[in-house]
């Protein structure tokens, strides 16, 4: 099987238990840095089984050339039948891919919350509710054809699913370390956020050891299913021997 493709957007937005789950499975990875390297995006999604797009401190609507090219190549690979699977930003980037808007969320959404599977979603998540975490100030339009799959207070759209392809609003990729970085290197940005949708530090942190375990139940659910779409070579090539 060829490798996946995941592109990761800085140092702090790593995979975490995405790859963790991708190691169990024996899926080989490789990883892009589009924005240290903007001339280096794929051309061409064939090379891969699958891709995936990671959170990033930038816009989709931010007017760079690494975010143009990569919105390119998730379309051709879509439009491959290529899996994607997306999360925060990757999945805005989907969504603008597809042709629907990416704009302020009614107010920042960060923390723990407890989102809601619509009637669509059930068949993914096996239960009505499924623990998130989320950094986001943007949120994206359901495109067309696509089905909304999580909803919450805060923001209606969570994530959407169009074919073979999942995108996350939120974060299910991450690990106790990497939550631990992003309060560390966010402090300030933290300090100044405001709303109903954000939780601060400490409240994070009491929650992480209860909430952190579920998260990665439905993560691990999501990540194996969406895995079962890829690419893959017959076992048995047409009019090959026994």
């Amino acid at each position: 099987m060829k490798p996946i493709a995941i592109f990761q957007h800085d140092d702090t937005q790593r995979p975490g238990f995405l790859k963790q789950t991708l190691e169990e499975l024996g899926i080989e990875q490789r990883t892009f840095v589009p924005e240290a390297d903007p001339g280096y995006v794929p051309r061409d999604a064939r090379d891969f089984s699958g891709i995936v797009l990671l959170g990033s401190n930038r816009s989709v609507n931010d007017p760079l050339s690494w975010i143009e090219r990569e919105a390119r190549l998730v379309r051709a690979a879509m439009d491959a039948d290529i899996p994607v699977l997306g999360h925060c930003f990757g999945a805005q980037l989907m969504a603008r891919a597809l042709g629907a808007v990416v704009c302020r969320n009614a107010w920042p959404d960060i923390g723990w919350s407890r989102l809601r599977a619509v009637p669509a979603g059930r068949g993914v998540f096996a239960q009505p509710e499924v623990w998130a975490f989320n950094w986001h100030y943007e949120t994206f339009a359901i495109p067309p054809g696509a089905q909304r799959l999580l909803t919450s207070a805060h923001c209606m759209n969570k994530a959407f699913a169009i074919g073979k392809h999942l995108a996350f609003q939120c974060h299910f990729e991450v690990t106790e370390d990497i939550v631990r970085e992003w309060l560390d290197g966010s402090a300030n940005e933290l300090l100044a956020a405001s709303g109903p949708a954000v939780q601060q530090r400490d409240a994070i942190l009491a929650q992480l050891p209860h909430v952190l375990p579920a998260v990665h139940a439905a993560a691990g659910r999501i990540y194996r299913r969406w895995a079962l779409g890829l690419a893959r070579p017959p076992l048995v090539s047409v009019g090959g021997g026994s």
